[in-house]
């Protein structure tokens, strides 16, 4: 697998990162982890060549990190670039003092001694206000003098004018960015930040499921002779892009593990008539759906217990991939046993509280309405 220089850090990572925010679950939509199953599949893409382990504070509902640092045992700490994230988006966290709280509760849980990349999470122009009136800049080099984080980074939902902002800061050694097929609002910025010496790290690169497996027939022609899902042609998209460093790909099972494994082993540039069927594609996913849900989960908990994510995943099997059984059948499984918990869509009381959590700006209450429309009868 190729490895890249992550900005001016001295770091080289691996092409494909191992994302910790979709990892097994003991039930299907929920959050607790299966801890024997998911130290094996971190453990096996290491063993393959994946050396850049992404989690945060919050992922799992807070479990992730555990499992992580369970999965670094045994020798797999020192083969791995560790990355980890700080919730600054949580409105507790108001004080300066809460990075070092935070921190130290991270490392306790990882059990390691320091972080590799510790990133600042989900900035947009409130959170970033938040760290300059809290000079965290500051907090993070005392961290770095202490031996506790070796690199400050943060990842970013908001407005490129906002990125361009907090790349010219000059705080940071790396970024995480949404960039994908889909969604590549981020391009300039990227070419920014790599100009500046940041390692550019990626997320959401097959556009949180609509461009993975198997395409719906009308987009077959679409792919190379020999390359037959849209995760092949996502990936070596994002790859394709000489300022990124690492794209993430969340993996929660042995045949994840495997098949973005082969597909970063045998990567090759996208040619002239991919890039050309990349565009088509696009314009025909976003024909298709209006939902740009990535299973993200910071809408939620839904003070009514609407699961939210688990609808919308089900809209995409019907939207993007013309699945209207399993759509359906997903959406009539919320709330029974060894299924989602919480309720269907019809239970939006159109109280408000998820949309502005909302990195993608979805009109969440709009969405929910329609998912009950189709997937209810």
């Amino acid at each position: 697998m190729e490895n890249r220089k992550l900005g001016k850090t001295g770091i080289k990572t691996s092409i494909l990162g191992f994302g910790a925010m979709r990892l097994p679950t003991l039930k299907v939509g929920e959050n607790a982890i299966k801890h024997e199953e998911a130290i094996k599949i971190i453990r096996k893409g290491i063993d393959a060549g994946i050396n850049y382990v992404d989690t945060a504070y919050n992922y799992h509902d807070d479990e992730s990190e555990i499992v992580v640092g369970k999965a670094l045992k045994d020798g797999y700490r020192e083969k791995v670039t560790l990355a980890t994230k700080a919730p600054v988006w949580k409105d507790e966290y108001n004080k300066p003092e809460h990075f070092e709280e935070h921190l130290d509760e991270q490392l306790k849980k990882l059990q390691v001694d320091i972080i590799d990349v510790y990133l600042l999470h989900a900035l947009n122009e409130k959170t970033w206000k938040k760290v300059q009136n809290l000079k965290l800049n500051e907090r993070a080099e005392v961290a770095k003098k202490e031996g506790k984080i070796k690199h400050l980074a943060f990842s970013f939902h908001d407005k490129p004018e906002i990125l361009k902002e907090i790349i010219e800061s000059g705080y940071f050694e790396v970024m995480l960015v949404q960039y994908n097929i889909l969604d590549k609002v981020n391009e300039e910025m990227i070419k920014l930040a790599h100009d500046k010496g940041l390692g550019v790290v990626i997320m959401g690169p097959v556009g949180g499921g609509r461009l993975s497996g198997n395409p719906p027939e009308d987009m077959q022609d679409f792919l190379t002779k020999g390359r037959t899902n849209l995760t092949d042609l996502a990936l070596r998209f994002v790859w394709s892009n000489p300022h990124v460093s690492v794209a993430l790909s969340g993996m929660g099972s042995d045949e994840m593990v495997v098949d973005n494994l082969k597909i970063a082993s045998e990567f090759k540039e996208l040619d002239e008539n991919e890039k050309k069927n990349v565009e088509q594609i696009a314009e025909k996913v976003k024909e298709l759906t209006d939902n740009l849900c990535t299973s993200c989960k910071y809408c939620e908990p839904c003070p009514n217990e609407v699961a939210i994510s688990f609808i919308f995943r089900s809209l995409i099997y019907h939207d993007v991939y013309g699945d209207a059984e399993r759509a359906k059948l997903y959406y009539s499984k919320i709330g029974q046993p060894d299924w989602p918990p919480g309720k269907q869509a019809d239970a939006c009381i159109e109280c408000g509280e998820c949309e502005p959590k909302c990195p993608q700006k979805i009109h969440i209450i709009e969405q929910l309405k329609k998912s009950h429309k189709i997937l209810a009868g």
